[in-house]
């Protein structure tokens, strides 16, 4: 029987493991783990818990921008899933290659783009933050 997810794969254009470091590390706040020698320089592992029970794991590999397919990350409280909506637009307005494409300006209509939910919107739950938008630009 399953009783937690270990690791989510997601994909980055080839080259862009540093970007997908400053924003999953610096800007979500997970924490960056060695990955095996053979796949370094291919492949970024992020923990989501420090005991590393629960990882995001980057990989290069093509996307599409306005795909559904998203990570959802799960905060503590509402407080710390404003405070990280708050980051996440900073990022995006300071800009750069490791910068959202697109992000809801905190406290304006939800897009769609991001979608940051509240508890109200899921009874006993803690706040969800979920990343709906491909990260980085696409470099042809």
């Amino acid at each position: 029987m399953i009783t937690a997810l270990a690791h989510v794969n997601l994909l980055v254009p080839p080259g862009t493991l540093d970007q997908a470091n400053e924003f999953y590390a610096g800007t979500l706040g997970l924490i960056s783990t060695p990955v095996p020698q053979l796949q370094k320089g291919t492949l970024a592992w992020f923990n989501i818990v420090p005991d590393g029970s629960q990882q995001v794991h980057v990989g290069f590999g093509t996307n599409e921008p306005n795909s559904s397919r998203h990570p959802c990350f799960r905060v503590g409280s509402l407080e710390a899933l404003q405070q990280l909506q708050n980051r996440v637009w900073e990022h995006h307005v300071r800009g750069g290659p490791a910068a959202p494409l697109a992000a809801d300006k905190p406290g304006e209509k939800d897009s769609g783009l991001w979608s940051f939910s509240s508890p109200s919107l899921r009874p006993n739950a803690s706040p969800l933050l979920v990343c709906r938008r491909y990260l980085f630009p696409v470099t042809n």
